[in-house]
């Protein structure tokens, strides 16, 4: 049997203008589309979760609380009942947590409705870092010593050996000096 040929170039053109090809299958519409509206319910039905409670958590519990403690979940309770609450505690601080519990619980239920949390579950554990917004400023550098009690502090450690000691001894006689300098 010999090889077929392949077809010229008007070939090529007739069977092409007689047969129909298939068109491109669509792609499926966006995710969001379809599911924005069951969201939507559900977040009528059910309410704020644990997203809602980890950005306002400082004001709903105040900062001391806030500040060794942070929400992890909300386990939505059977048959209609409340849901429980899991806040992960820094180390020993849970006991303390533990006796502001009905406090917290109440705090917790105005933000998110009456009766949205019958519990609270203490888990010890180490906090997540704080937002970059949140921390502390950088502190303000230091003024510089006068020129009399920087030589009289170069002149008491000029026996030391020069390295990492006597670097950290000069910093720690500066700031002797400044805090006298306060007072």
């Amino acid at each position: 049997m010999a090889p077929r040929s392949l077809p010229d170039l008007e070939e090529t053109r007739q069977i092409l203008a007689s047969r129909r090809t298939r068109p491109a299958p669509r792609p499926p519409p966006p995710a969001g589309r379809g599911l924005s509206k069951l969201i939507r319910e559900l977040d009528a039905r059910f309410g704020q979760g644990p997203g809602a409670l980890q950005a306002r958590w400082r004001e709903i519990v105040g900062e001391q609380i806030a500040r060794r403690t942070e929400p992890v979940k909300l386990v939505k309770g059977r048959n209609g009942a409340g849901a429980a609450l899991e806040i992960r505690v820094a180390g020993p601080s849970a006991a303390l947590v533990q006796h502001q519990a009905p406090e917290i619980l109440s705090r917790v239920n105005l933000f998110l409705g009456s009766g949205a949390v019958e519990r609270l579950r203490i888990v010890q554990g180490p906090l997540r870092p704080a937002p970059a917004s949140t921390a502390q400023a950088p502190r303000k550098r230091q003024a510089p010593l006068d020129a009399a009690q920087e030589a009289e502090l170069s002149q008491s450690l000029a026996g030391a050996a020069e390295g990492p000691l006597k670097s950290a001894l000069l910093a720690l006689g500066r700031g002797v000096m400044r805090n006298a300098q306060r007072r």
